[in-house]
């Protein structure tokens, strides 16, 4: 019976996987069909003829390659300036004591409850106030701060032994020297982790750059691809469509099969115990 319960469990998670890729798998084949195949009726998965037309129009009737790299630019450097931030305030208030430490704490936490469409007013005023609509500031450093972060990696601290760092203290290791070389590395599968969930988190992201962008050169790809629907032509061209949110979605994929072995690893671990 043991055995029968585990075989429909796997069988269940099989087809909750399969329900999430079949339409990732359908966009993919969409994207190397012709408009007669896809408008022929019924659902076809293999190409037939296999064409590259869809991305050869995608890249020569859009600038692609622009809101690439703005959306790359901008991911990356919100996903390590919030890691190095979340990881320093995180190792602070799990190893320090200062006045007024769980107060501040409680206020981070406070701070994950507030929606974030709640902050978008304000932050707007603010970013115009230092003059840095349509820039790359405006699409960066808000992001850099994040309760979720702080509270993952306090938590992760909290977690670690203290051992190996008071060692390294004896040794003569200032107190960043112990974070740097021994803390860090330690904290490596919750870092990998935070940074996955913030470059999808800001690689996805709509509203705030449709908010502070203004030029066309300055467009992310998910603005790119919401307006490529209806911008080249009357008819929306849903080949070319498919082989643009392939393109959006394949440095999300790669930056998930990289991180994947230690993301898994800090779900299984939870962190290092005494």
């Amino acid at each position: 019976m043991k055995k029968f319960y585990k075989i429909l469990c796997y069988f269940i998670l099989g087809l909750g996987a399969l329900s999430m890729l079949i339409p990732f798998v359908y966009m993919f084949s969409l994207s190397f069909m012709t408009d007669k195949q896809i408008f022929s009726g019924g659902v076809t998965i293999i190409p037939n003829p296999f064409t590259f037309e869809n991305y050869k129009y995608t890249v020569t009737n859009s600038d692609i390659f622009r809101y690439f790299y703005n959306s790359m630019f901008v991911a990356a450097a919100t996903t390590a300036g919030q890691v190095i931030i979340s990881a320093m305030a995180g190792y602070a208030f799990a190893r320090f004591e200062f006045k007024n430490k769980e107060i501040l704490f409680l206020l981070i936490l406070v701070s994950m409850m507030i929606p974030p469409q709640v902050n978008i007013v304000p932050l707007f005023f603010i970013m115009k106030q230092f003059h840095w609509i349509d820039t790359y500031q405006s699409l960066i450093i808000p992001g850099l701060f994040g309760g979720f972060g702080v509270f993952m990696m306090r938590q992760w601290f909290k977690s670690m032994p203290k051992d190996m760092e008071a060692s390294a203290e004896i040794d003569g290791c200032s107190k960043f020297e112990v974070f740097y070389k021994i803390a860090l590395p330690l904290a490596m599968p919750a870092l990998s982790t935070l940074a996955i969930f913030t470059f999808i988190t800001t690689w996805n992201s709509f509203m705030w750059p449709l908010i502070v962008t203004n030029s066309d050169c300055m467009r992310t790809l998910p603005l790119a691809l919401a307006n490529f629907k209806g911008s080249f032509r009357e008819i929306t061209d849903w080949g070319a469509l498919a082989a643009f949110s392939v393109i959006c979605c394949i440095p999300v994929i790669i930056v998930f099969l990289v991180g994947r072995k230690y993301f898994i690893n800090d779900i299984l671990n939870g962190g290092i115990k005494e």
